[in-house]
């Protein structure tokens, strides 16, 4: 038996969401989803970006990104018996001469406390860590040459890191 009924739209007319539960409008023809659907057209109907390889536009970094290995005298203080287990450090006279450039430390900085003379040699140092450790009789020398040296080694490896990745 065929039940007479009304059409939906018919129906749901007169009502705000016409059924769809908020206030609705049809999608319309959008030749499909995100980029799809306009290469059939000419290019001049195309927008410009739209030619662009995906992935080579933005910004470029140019030159070598300098990676700083800081280290507080907090840290030396701790890794210091360490150091001196395994013979990474030399004992002269009434002080320890650490190098911290050959320890991978770039920068050497003054949260912490000394108490003992200690003789450090590092690429770049705050003048607040240079002046707790000559407070404490030691001596710090900051040397520029190699600051540089381990900047392009930290460039260099960082090159050579992105080549191996691609």
């Amino acid at each position: 038996m065929v039940v007479k009924r009304q059409k939906k739209n018919r129906r749901l007319q007169g009502r705000r969401t016409m059924g769809w539960g908020l206030v609705h409008r049809g999608k319309g023809q959008r030749g499909g989803s995100g980029k799809a659907g306009q290469g059939k057209r000419s290019k001049a109907r195309k927008p410009s970006f739209w030619d662009d390889p995906v992935g080579q536009r933005g910004f470029v970094k140019h030159g070598a990104v300098l990676k700083e290995h800081p280290i507080n005298l907090r840290g030396v203080a701790q890794l210091l018996p360490q150091w001196t287990a395994e013979g990474l450090v030399k004992h002269e006279a009434d002080t320890t001469v650490i190098d911290l450039h050959i320890l991978g430390y770039t920068k050497l900085l003054g949260t912490g406390k000394i108490t003992q003379a200690l003789s450090i040699r590092v690429p770049r140092a705050s003048a607040s860590a240079v002046k707790k450790v000559e407070a404490a009789k030691g001596s710090v020398s900051v040397e520029a040459k190699a600051a540089k040296t381990a900047a392009k080694a930290t460039a260099t490896e960082s090159k050579s890191k992105g080549k191996a990745e691609t």
